[in-house]
């Protein structure tokens, strides 16, 4: 009778020491994002997870902490150096703090379409992705924000409009800073997640963010004029340290990546679908939109020919940047 009543105890006390050794088998990847629960960058994270899960038979977890919880895109970047977080959904803003040639993929004025802006990433990719392999990062997939558009408090037509507004700009780019200054720009260096409050309180009073952002977190209540002119593509992608990569079993890697960039692609349809409507539903709710003349966009290229001279050999190394305007040639001429 004691030897029966052994075995209830005998598998009970089984299954609990089985259960913490599952568990330990399971890898748990963290990424970090300011894109706030519920957007459309959000859900893409949260398809991401799904896929992943599937792919390693619930062997791989991908933790995603969204919204800045975890602090603003540079103060992530250094989670991962410091190995606090394992990979990141950042945007072409928090991008140039691991590598400053994807300023080269923000320059001004210099992408007409998404088509154009497609054939210079695709030319240009490889090698960025390359120096951020070197830098201890792999590139699990590009994504993207959508155009930048200038928002803010009062009408902004020209540059001499914006210059005279405290405008805000991402922080912890010293050099996009110094820049923008020499420029005769008033800007007020931000994390991300703080820029809305600026806005609040007047701290800021202009912002350079796409329409679906400015929708999303309601920015647009606090700067309601929008200079309606596609002033850059705001790059994104998704990053993984390469260390933590490198933890993740190799058999799953090829998937991992087909079903990431799948994501990824799906993600820019969506984004590019959806910003026209966006700016719809903030006309609205109250949203004025600026259309410069042909005179005032005169004003913004002479803007950009100003920069690009200054924007070459320092926010860009010189050879990526004749890399991308080559390429952006090479489209303009395909074209004709």
């Amino acid at each position: 009778m004691k030897g029966k009543r052994l075995i209830p105890f005998i598998l009970g006390l089984m299954l609990c020491l089985t259960l913490p050794m599952a568990s330990a088998d399971k890898l748990i990847i963290k990424m970090g994002s300011i894109a706030p629960e519920g957007s459309t960058w959000h859900d893409a994270l949260l398809r991401m997870k799904q896929d992943w899960r599937d792919i390693s038979d619930g062997q791989l977890e991908l933790r995603i902490y969204p919204g800045g919880v975890l602090g603003g895109e540079g103060e992530m970047v250094r989670k991962i150096q410091r190995r606090g977080l394992d990979a990141i959904a950042i945007s072409g803003s928090g991008l140039p703090q691991v590598d400053d040639s994807i300023h080269c993929l923000n320059l001004p004025l210099l992408f007409d379409s998404y088509e154009n802006f497609d054939y210079v990433r695709a030319g240009i990719s490889p090698i960025v992705e390359a120096r951020l392999e070197k830098k201890g990062y792999k590139v699990l997939t590009w994504t993207e924000g959508g155009w930048v558009n200038f928002f803010a408090k009062k009408p902004v037509r020209t540059p001499q409009d914006l210059k005279q507004l405290r405008l805000w700009i991402s922080s912890g780019d010293p050099t996009t800073e110094r820049l923008l200054k020499e420029l005769g720009f008033n800007v007020v260096p931000l994390p991300t997640t703080d820029m809305l409050t600026g806005l609040q309180t007047g701290l800021v009073e202009a912002i350079q963010v796409p329409p679906l952002f400015a929708l999303l977190d309601r920015s647009y209540e606090y700067a309601p004029y929008m200079t309606d002119f596609k002033w850059a593509p705001l790059n994104a992608a998704i990053i993984i340290s390469a260390r933590s990569w490198e933890k993740i079993p190799a058999k799953y890697h090829a998937k991992l990546l087909e079903s990431t960039q799948a994501v990824g692609l799906g993600l820019r349809e969506e984004v590019r679908n959806s910003s026209d409507q966006a700016v719809k539903e903030m006309q609205a709710r109250g949203l004025e939109v600026i259309v410069p003349t042909a005179e005032d966009l005169v004003h913004w290229q002479a803007l950009t020919e100003e920069s690009f001279p200054r924007i070459r050999g320092t926010l860009c190394e010189a050879k990526i940047f004749d890399q991308v305007i080559s390429l952006d040639q090479a489209y303009e001429q395909q074209q004709q």
